[in-house]
């Protein structure tokens, strides 16, 4: 039996991985982080704590699903602790993604900004697309409900990423993130990458390739966050065979 740390536990996700992990015949719940309360009922087989060492050291593997400062946090005690990480959260900054590049040589780092198997599929079919349809204009649109905090999406990012890499290009050089006033005609190479916000939307994210006469849009749609879930937990059974290093979920599916 894996013994499942959760950082996050009280969030939308983290809730979803207690559920899903009570009914794994493979890993359990074993040790939850929070902050605050929990004003739902806790497995009875796991133990509640506010400190990050703790959870590291009682954990076989540490999911986690935060914000920013509470993956930085994580990290941080995990250089102190090495222990096997599974991170879904977004919006890292620069300095947060230096800081995972520098764990992931003490400890195996699953990070993603999606943990669904259609998202890591959707992912290879943009580069593909962006390579062979060189001549089409990239636009991406992505949709989530209204609490989300960064914008774009780590996943519209990670799918820019992608477009980009398909072309031999980098996504900070040519991403633009909104349209206002005169500014000209669309450039060539140009990355599009657009974020709706509004209502209970889980996520969904669309990338078009625009060309005279013809279209393909790509669509992916999440219709419940327990798809995250269950890609996180399948990620935590598979880390933790892993050397140290930094991995993503294409790792993980084999893609």
């Amino acid at each position: 039996m894996i013994e499942v740390g959760i950082h996050g536990s009280t969030g939308r996700v983290g809730r979803l991985l207690i559920e899903n992990l009570q009914k794994d015949a493979l890993a359990r719940p074993h040790i939850l982080h929070a902050i605050e309360s929990f004003n739902f009922i806790t497995p009875k087989e796991a133990i509640v704590t506010d400190d990050l060492q703790e959870l590291l050291r009682k954990s076989e593997v540490v999911i986690d699903f935060t914000i920013a400062m509470g993956t930085e946090a994580l990290l941080e005690n995990a250089l102190k602790n090495p222990t096997p990480l599974v991170i879904g959260t977004t919006g890292l900054s620069e300095h947060q993604h230096n800081l995972l590049n520098e764990a992931a040589n003490n400890m195996p780092i699953l990070y993603s900004t999606n943990m669904s198997l259609g998202v890591a599929v959707l992912n290879r079919l943009v580069e593909l697309a962006s390579k062979s349809l060189s001549d089409f204009d990239i636009e991406i649109v992505e949709q989530h409900h209204r609490y989300k905090k960064d914008a774009p999406s780590g996943t519209a990012l990670t799918l820019g990423e992608y477009a980009a890499k398909g072309r031999g290009l980098n996504l900070d050089d040519v991403r633009v993130s909104g349209r206002n006033g005169l500014i000209g005609e669309r450039s060539k190479d140009e990355i599009a990458i657009m974020a709706l916000r509004g209502g209970d939307i889980v996520g969904r994210h669309t990338v078009g390739f625009y060309n005279d006469g013809e279209f393909i849009e790509m669509n992916h749609t999440a219709t419940s966050r327990d798809t995250f879930a269950k890609g996180a937990i399948k990620a935590a059974k598979w880390i933790i065979n892993q050397p140290n290093g930094l991995y993503n979920i294409s790792d993980c599916l084999g893609l």
